[in-house]
C-alpha cells in the first residue's frame, strides 16, 4: 500500500498517514526517535527509497527514524491488513507442521480433501485469497490443533532508518 502523503501534527503529537481513502494517526510516543518541543521534526517525507510504503523524519538532533506502512496499519488494527496478517501467520505455521508431520504431501492432500493445487495455494505465504477455513482443514490433516487466543494488543514499533 503506498503512502500518498504524511503529515506531523504537533498539537496531537502524532504523524497523520495518508493512503488511498483514509488517514491513519501513528503517536509520536510509540517511534523511536520520539519527536519532542525540545527536539522537533526539522525534515518529514514520503521515502522513495522505502517504495512509498513508509515515510522518514529528521529531528534537529540529527536523529533519523523510518516507519513502514505496515506498522501504521498494525498500530491501528486495520481490518484487512489485520486479515493477511492472520493468513500470512497461519500460513508460516502450516508450512513448519507439514514439514515435521512425518505424512507424504499426497497423504496429506488425501487427509485434507485438497487437490495438489490448494494444497500449494494453501501453502503460499503470498497468497491472500485463501481462507482460514482451508488452513483449519490442513492443520487437522497433519494432526495440529489451533488454538487462538485473545490478548490486550501490545504495541512495540520501534523501527530505525
Amino acid at each position: 500500500m503506498k503512502i500518498l502523503s504524511v503529515k506531523a501534527n504537533n498539537r496531537r503529537r502524532v504523524f497523520e498517514v495518508q493512503v488511498t481513502g483514509r488517514v491513519f494517526p501513528m503517536p509520536y510516543a510509540r517511534l523511536e526517535p520520539t519527536p519532542s518541543a525540545e527536539d522537533p521534526i526539522i525534515e518529514l517525507f514520503v521515502d522513495d527509497e522505502l517504495g512509498r510504503e513508509g515515510f522518514t523524519w529528521v529531528l534537529r538532533s540529527g536523529q533519523e527514524g523510518s516507519l513502514h506502512i505496515d506498522s501504521v496499519l498494525e498500530h491501528n488494527q486495520e481490518p484487512n491488513y489485520m486479515r493477511r496478517l492472520l493468513l500470512y501467520n497461519l500460513t508460516v505455521e502450516a508450512i513448519n507442521c507439514v514439514q515435521s508431520s512425518g505424512l507424504s504431501k499426497r497423504e496429506i492432500m488425501r487427509r485434507a480433501g485438497t487437490s495438489p493445487a490448494q494444497f500449494y495455494r494453501l501453502l503460499d505465504p503470498t497468497n491472500t485469497t485463501k481462507t482460514v477455513d482451508g488452513l483449519l482443514r490442513l492443520f487437522s490433516a497433519v494432526d495440529c490443533d489451533v488454538d487462538f487466543s485473545v490478548r490486550p494488543y501490545s504495541h512495540t514499533l520501534n523501527s530505525n532508518k
